[in-house]
């Protein structure tokens, strides 16, 4: 079945939209519940997921190594999810994580501004001034993580495959919706390929992660690319002691088949 993906716009009424959709289908849902409940198994704190997740970055540069380090962590979680397939991933970036992967239905909820702030003020009993402006800290926040990121405009309907608008939209129809669409043939088709894709982007991500934590790379920005588990490595390092740390850590991933090296050695 279909990788499902919802991103949703605070007080669109996304949440039990998703809760009802995973239910009907068993799909296993990866939330923000979900991400706190196997942190600890990733190196991730309570800490450290508040001030990371689905945030911009800080522009510190020692705290954003440490940022970038936590958040692809979270990512990996997301990632080892979706291998097992039959799951719905609520925000978190979630359809960016996969691209190529042709078996995801890339969901949308929305609702007009206004409405979304009297919703949110009539949940919370909070006055509306205090809604107002917790739901644009929100949609900024959302949009400022998704543009950083993955450099893509987070409210662009041409990005998504499914756009339900609440209030022209019961909660009963965007689920049956949902749940039709992930039965269409073209979701389905290649699920064996999307997979083996999907094993490579989670042995880059631990690639990632290894290089984010290795105290002997100062250059973070170099390439990884990974095609049926063999690895290239591209762009340039600093000094051969960095070029050796950077092999030795693709080779150390589970998984790996082979490492190729074309990084280049750039004295400054």
């Amino acid at each position: 079945m279909a990788i499902i993906t919802i991103s949703r716009q605070m007080g669109s009424g996304g949440i039990p939209i998703v809760q009802q959709v995973a239910e009907a289908l068993g799909y296993n849902l990866v939330d923000g519940d979900a991400i706190r409940d196997v942190a600890s198994d990733y190196d991730l704190t309570d800490e450290a997921l508040q001030q990371i997740d689905e945030k911009p970055p800080a522009f510190v540069e020692n705290l954003d190594r440490q940022i970038e380090l936590n958040m692809n962590r979270i990512q990996l979680i997301v990632l080892e999810q979706a291998l097992t397939g039959n799951v719905l991933i609520y925000g978190r970036g979630g359809q960016d994580l996969l691209p190529e992967i042709t078996s995801v239905l890339r969901v949308r909820v929305i609702a007009p501004f206004e409405e979304r702030v009297e919703r949110w003020a009539e949940r919370e009993w909070i006055d509306p001034d205090l809604a107002r402006s917790l739901v644009r800290k929100s949609d900024q926040q959302r949009a400022g993580f998704i543009k950083y990121y993955f450099d893509r405009e987070w409210d662009n309907p041409l990005e998504y495959d499914l756009v339900i608008n609440t209030t022209r939209v019961s909660n009963e129809t965007a689920v049956k919706l949902i749940t039709e669409a992930t039965k269409d043939p073209s979701l389905l088709e290649k699920a064996h390929i999307c997979k083996t894709k999907i094993n490579d982007l989670i042995i880059q991500k631990k690639i990632q992660i290894a290089r984010l934590d290795d105290e002997r790379i100062e250059d973070i920005w170099f390439n990884i690319d990974v095609v049926d588990c063999h690895v290239t490595l591209s762009g340039h390092v600093y000094s051969e002691a960095e070029r050796q740390a950077a092999i030795d850590d693709a080779q150390q991933v589970e998984g790996v088949l082979g490492v190729t090296d074309n990084l280049k050695i750039v004295n400054y």
